[in-house]
């Protein structure tokens, strides 16, 4: 088999596609309509819809999932008796954080140093076009040799499970016989990388209360309980002092018997500062892939600028909890809800409120579909063979699939390579590596179909 003319016809598009993806970039389709106008999401669901009927999908929908967002369905019928894949991404994205951080805006795809800077252009907008370039080529080279179905989720940034609940009430919608999930990524750029693992996680609000009302802290300060040292204290106690995560009951120890990630490459990736050490122990692959992990995402507390002397009554903190696989999402909130009631100090009021979780997903890399996959990478990338690894990130839609669907087969692939840059300030996609991966996924479609005929 040769790549060659899937490859041409890929190449062919990459314009079409930057143009497609700064389209869909535009969008601000943060699913929070707290932080940004539900027409934002709205319009680029229907912007997907409108991409899915142009390449003559059928039965295209949008479909109104319970938590309040919507999620797009297409189905492009195959050839009589091919086997039915399922391709997903999603449209939504993380909030911009600061925007004037950022060196172009977030919503404006933007090209610098080889690479194409935008919310989304990688995480998970340009997984759409991954699907579409795909599908393309293979229309050009003699059909799509599948059945496809393509779902593209419109909240997994918010962990609130729209579309696993939606799927779990219509489970015959998203039936297939192989699941490409287009949401996780190259070990590093021009390493092909099928995703072996992912972390769960939980997300929790936790409220101490601890008076009336603010108070004046030199007449009150030494005496009366300020809710937001009481909130630093009860976060502190989250890590150990080496910044091990540390939640009561909650297994911490194990290990990655499987790709390393080496400490030097992993300080660059995520852009350590020079005499700043990293936290916790073991390998970093055991502490990213292996490992719970905590991390505060957001502190309601006064600014700096503006500031009073006050005591505060009342603070509020989010908390993400990462959940390795061979631990429980559920019994891992039961666990972190636990230590928080416990370790609020002075007899702090506690308020605990779950705002998302999911199950984390051990793939099977043994199966058939990764052979096809293995060979589509190998002539996408020349001279590299497919590497497994595991990612930190969370796809709390993947075990529901799995359940639904026990004999399909789930491979996740993605461009959110570590220079991607992904939920952080400038974000980027490398446009080489969204051309290899869709010639890899149109391969992987021809290749499957193939063996499936034996």
């Amino acid at each position: 088999m040769t790549a060659r003319p899937i490859s041409e016809t890929v190449a062919s598009l990459m314009p079409r596609a930057k143009a497609e993806l700064a389209e869909l970039v535009a969008f601000r389709s943060v699913a929070d309509p707290a932080q940004f106008p539900r027409s934002e999401c709205e319009a680029a669901a229907d912007w997907v819809a409108d991409a899915l009927r142009a390449e003559d999908f059928q039965d295209v929908a949008l479909l109104d999932t319970p938590d309040g967002t919507q999620s797009v369905y297409g189905y492009l019928p195959g050839p009589a008796g091919a086997p039915t894949v399922l391709l997903y991404a999603h449209y939504d994205v993380q909030p911009p954080l600061d925007e004037s951080a950022w060196l172009s805006p977030p919503f404006e795809l933007t090209e610098r140093d080889g690479r194409w800077f935008g919310r989304g252009a990688a995480d998970c907008k340009g997984g759409f076009i991954m699907h579409l370039l795909a599908l393309r080529a293979l229309k050009a080279n003699g059909g799509v040799p599948v059945s496809v179905k393509v779902i593209a989720e419109g909240s997994e940034e918010q962990g609130t499970g729209g579309l696993e609940q939606y799927a779990e009430a219509h489970p015959e919608l998203l039936a297939a016989d192989t699941i490409v999930i287009g949401d996780t990524g190259n070990f590093r750029v021009g390493l092909p990388t099928v995703t072996a693992t992912l972390r769960g996680m939980t997300m929790l609000r936790v409220q101490l209360d601890t008076l009336e009302g603010n108070l004046h802290s030199g007449q009150f300060g030494g005496a009366a309980p300020d809710a937001l040292a009481a909130m630093i204290q009860l976060l502190a106690s989250l890590r150990a002092e080496d910044g091990t995560t540390t939640v009561d009951g909650l297994t911490a120890d194990a290990e990655w018997d499987g790709l390393q990630y080496p400490e030097s490459e992993f300080r660059e990736d995520a852009k350590v500062l020079d005499g700043v050490g990293l936290i916790g122990t073991g390998t970093v692959a055991d502490r990213i892939w292996a490992r719970p992990a905590v991390t505060v995402i957001g502190i309601d507390c006064p600014p700096v600028v503006g500031a009073t002397p006050s005591l505060q009554a009342s603070a509020r903190a989010q908390i993400s909890l990462r959940v390795p696989p061979g631990q429980d999402a559920a019994e891992a909130t039961k666990l972190l809800t636990a230590h928080l009631e416990t370790h609020a100090p002075w007899g702090a009021r506690v308020t605990v409120e779950q705002v998302g979780q999911g199950q984390p997903f051990r793939a099977d890399i043994t199966s058939p579909a990764y052979t096809s996959m293995a060979e589509a990478m190998r002539l996408a990338y020349p001279g590299e063979e497919m590497q497994s690894s595991g990612m930190g990130g969370s796809i709390p839609l993947c075990n529901t699939l799995a359940a639904l669907y026990p004999q399909a087969e789930i491979l996740l692939i993605g461009l959110s390579e570590p220079e991607a840059r992904i939920h952080a300030v400038n974000e980027s996609v490398s446009p080489e590596e969204l051309e290899r991966l869709s010639v890899a996924e149109a391969l992987f479609l021809r290749n499957y179909a193939e063996a499936r005929k034996g």
